[in-house]
């Protein structure tokens, strides 16, 4: 997914996310353009997964 799609999609994958993991907040689903590499990483601590789960989790979205 690049960084258009995800920017595109990102307020409708926010909220599927929020429903899957009530862990997640606001602050840890902050999406800035540019910074796709910090999301994930904030993601992949808050959920134990690896950058590659985390990115195929949110393109199954």
């Amino acid at each position: 997914m690049t960084s258009l799609e995800l920017k595109g999609k990102w307020n409708e994958a926010k909220g599927k996310l929020k429903q899957k993991y009530g862990e997640l907040t606001d602050d840890d689903l902050a999406f800035t353009s540019g910074k796709e590499d910090e999301l994930y990483g904030r993601l992949q601590q808050k959920l134990g997964k690896s950058k590659e789960e985390v990115r195929k989790m949110i393109e199954e979205i």
